[in-house]
């Protein structure tokens, strides 16, 4: 397959796992090459093989880590710097068989509406190419976009709230629309989005939720009209 990571400390972790995994052949093409490339390199991860376009060339826009990743990039010819235009381009990205996008979000909702820039009405960072790749991936043959996150975060009184809400915050910026999610991703599992009806989506997701919180997310479901009596309740 061939591999884009996005920003976050998330796909990195990713990365990293992935040099240690039994993964072989894998291609690179993305906006930010980042020391877990590097790493899945030193690996003998990467060596661009089997890309359907620009084979055994990284693809990337620009670098962003350690000095050891400049030195490794300078005037490495095995590296080729496009444009955003070119390495962010959706139908670029689909000419790509098997291309896997692995990016991070800060909350979803039942809906599987993706924000990735803001909470609420205070901005974090803007959209990227988040949303490129998503429906790169999405429209490559074989391809799969991952979008992941915890399933909680800790709140400055120090109580846990779900990262997955019945809907967005209020104010929350919608960086990829629920039509254009494939596969969102927490520890306790991959709900799949892709063709799946409302309530089909609301069930995936509320089983990759915390457990402290299915309860509430089932009756916020209820309550919108997106959950079903014959809805499994195995949690």
């Amino acid at each position: 397959c061939c591999i884009q990571l996005g920003i976050g400390g998330v796909p990195n972790a990713v990365g990293t796992l992935i040099a240690q995994s039994d993964l072989k052949d894998l291609g690179v093409h993305t906006e930010m090459y980042v020391d877990a490339y590097y790493e899945m390199v030193k690996a003998g991860k990467i060596n661009g093989s089997k890309k359907t376009i620009d084979r055994y060339k990284q693809v990337y826009s620009f670098v962003m880590g350690s000095k050891e990743l400049y030195d490794y990039v300078d005037d490495n010819p095995g590296l080729s710097s496009f444009p955003v235009s070119y390495t962010n381009h959706p139908f670029v990205i689909s000419q790509i068989d098997d291309f896997v996008s692995i990016n991070a979000c800060v909350e979803v909702d039942l809906y599987g509406q993706i924000c990735s820039e803001s909470v609420g009405t205070r901005h974090l960072s803007g959209t990227g190419g988040q949303l490129d790749f998503v429906e790169g991936a999405y429209k490559s043959k074989g391809g799969q976009s991952f979008v992941c996150m915890p399933s909680t975060v800790k709140k400055k009184d120090g109580t846990l709230a779900s990262k997955i809400q019945p809907i967005l915050t209020p104010g929350a910026i919608v960086t990829d629309p629920r039509t254009a999610a494939h596969m969102i991703v927490t520890e306790y599992g991959i709900a799949y989005m892709k063709g799946r009806s409302t309530w089909q989506r609301a069930e995936a997701l509320i089983e990759i939720a915390h457990p402290d919180f299915r309860d509430d997310l089932i009756k916020a479901a209820q309550e919108q009209k997106i959950w079903r009596r014959s809805h499994k309740r195995g949690y």
